[in-house]
């Protein structure tokens, strides 16, 4: 059993919740790690079609645990970097982070990471690391500007200020704020849309979205070859859904 996280399946949804409250769920090496390996456990599972992350207690994470550090505390490689999602480029499953609280430094880079980004009322983003002599350099400082603009990112990442829930849905990196006891069922409501989709085509769409953001010319993103879409076109769910459409009946997907 992990013990930094704690992991609960609901029908085809993950769920990860950080264990580490009495830090604010910052991170040490030893939880990346463990992270990682959560999420390899989602990626190869193909009854999971969607992924939550949050964090138990008052905060979704603070980001690296800094008193470890000080500590002299292990260093240890994290091939996944924070939280085992912000160095992971081949999943194509997506990811809801269900914010709670603060989402620090490493902590808002792990949400920057998700697909989508619920907040409670009480979230709080930020930043911080050029305040103690840092860079958010686990995808913070390159994920910022793609989402909401060089200008806006930039007056978050030189200042390093807290940036409330509702600020960031104003700014674009949040998709919903709700109140703080209802964050967990609007994530779950989000899941549970995604999981009405075709698992193939969800992973397809993410797929090309990204991709085509890395590539500058329209032209050409259209025009690429997806592994993710021929997955699509070659699969059972291909036929299911034009099929339960002219049937007038709801699809019953396979993921395959």
């Amino acid at each position: 059993m992990p013990e930094y996280c704690s992991i609960e399946r609901d029908g085809h949804v993950f769920i990860v919740t950080m264990e580490r409250p009495e830090r604010l769920n910052a991170l040490h090496p030893p939880a990346n790690i463990e992270l990682g390996e959560v999420f390899d456990e989602f990626a190869a599972d193909d009854d999971a079609w969607v992924a939550i992350i949050t964090g138990r207690g008052r905060g979704f994470s603070a980001g690296n645990d800094l008193r470890y550090q000080a500590e002299g505390g292990e260093r240890l490689a994290m091939p996944r970097g924070f939280g085992g999602l912000t160095s992971r480029f081949d999943l194509t499953k997506p990811v809801i982070a269900a914010v709670n609280g603060v989402a620090m430094g490493g902590g808002f880079e792990i949400a920057l990471a998700c697909d989508l980004i619920i907040a409670a009322e009480s979230a709080t983003f930020a930043l911080p690391e050029p305040k103690v002599g840092l860079a958010a350099l686990a995808g913070g400082l390159n994920r910022l500007p793609r989402q909401i603009g060089v200008k806006r990112a930039l007056g978050m990442i030189l200042t390093g200020r807290h940036v409330p829930a509702r600020e960031g849905m104003e700014l674009g990196f949040v998709n919903e704020v709700v109140a703080d006891d209802a964050l967990m069922d609007a994530a779950r409501r989000w899941a549970g849309q995604i999981c009405e989709c075709a698992p193939l085509s969800v992973r397809a769409s993410k797929d090309v979205v990204y991709r085509s953001l890395d590539n500058p010319s329209l032209e050409a993103s259209m025009q690429a070859q997806y592994d993710s879409v021929k997955a699509m076109v070659k699969s059972e769910d291909f036929v299911e859904g034009p099929r339960a459409f002219a049937e007038k009946r709801k699809p019953e997907w396979k993921g395959r």
